[in-house]
């Protein structure tokens, strides 16, 4: 049984309507959003998506309803990403290449916060190849979103840090222009160091406006709670020896291991 085919099981998807890639974009793009996040129990969520069934559509991608996920983080040598985030620094950033290992898409990423505290997410597409690497396109284009967000690093200073993969189900409001992701079989790699998040949990995230929206009322009925939590710091506080101790990385443990076996790229992909 392949990881997607599990969570697609495991959170009762098929019972979902299907939607679209261009039907979710157009309702529920979200490249300025709030995100809140959860950690809940899988057979929690799959109540929760129950739940949900009535107002959201499941997104469908002939027929596929979740999507690997491989996403590597750059940060500097002195790791000023990771830091800004666990200081909870008004400059925030994060710099990322993401594969969507199914369909062989490729984008690179850079997130900032606004100055209110909402996530502001910039892409651009480019080829699979480049995946893990910032050539000159990219580094341009890192570079023209940092410095507008004001924040005094350059592309140049960045190397290929954690490396994050899970797979990942994909939710939409059309009508309210809100998405939930849920994300299982979370693993973060960081040189031959691994670590996994417990499989009988998913990270849930809710993507809309500043205020929580009936997703995240339907959590906290359901006895769950925000937490503050980072796939790229999570990964760095678990693996990288050295880094101070943070309450992040004291909840990482509490839902992560350090002992999942490492898995090729190449074959992760094959197996999805």
């Amino acid at each position: 049984m392949t990881a997607a085919f599990s969570l697609t099981a495991g959170l009762g998807l098929p019972a979902l309507r299907g939607a679209t890639l261009a039907e979710v974009d157009a309702a529920a793009a979200l490249q300025h959003r709030t995100d809140r996040k959860y950690l809940l129990p899988l057979d929690r969520a799959r109540t929760f998506v129950a739940r949900l069934a009535d107002t959201h559509h499941v997104l469908d991608l002939a027929g596929r309803r979740t999507t690997s996920y491989l996403s590597t983080y750059f940060d500097t040598e002195q790791l000023a990403a990771w830091h800004a985030h666990v200081q909870q620094r008004r400059r925030r950033w994060k710099v990322r290449t993401r594969l969507y290992a199914e369909d062989g898409l490729c984008r690179v990423e850079v997130k900032t916060k606004d100055g209110r505290g909402a996530t502001v997410k910039h892409a651009l597409k480019i080829p699979a190849t480049a995946y893990a690497e910032l050539d000159l396109q990219a580094a341009a284009f890192v570079d023209q979103v940092l410095q507008g967000a004001g924040v005094a690093v350059t592309a140049r200073e960045l190397v290929p840090s954690t490396e994050v993969r899970y797979v990942r189900a994909a939710l939409a409001d059309l009508d309210h222009g809100t998405r939930v992701t849920l994300d299982g079989h979370l693993t973060c790699h960081h040189g031959d160091r691994t670590a996994a998040l417990d499989s009988g949990h998913v990270l849930v995230e809710t993507k809309g406006g500043a205020r929580p929206a009936p997703a995240d009322r339907l959590l906290l009925s359901l006895g769950a709670r925000p937490v503050s939590l980072s796939k790229y710091v999570i990964g760095q506080a678990l693996l990288t020896p050295g880094l101070p101790d943070n309450d992040l990385r004291r909840l990482a443990r509490t839902h992560f291991t350090a002992q999942a076996p490492t898995q090729p790229v190449l074959e992760r992909i094959s197996a999805a």
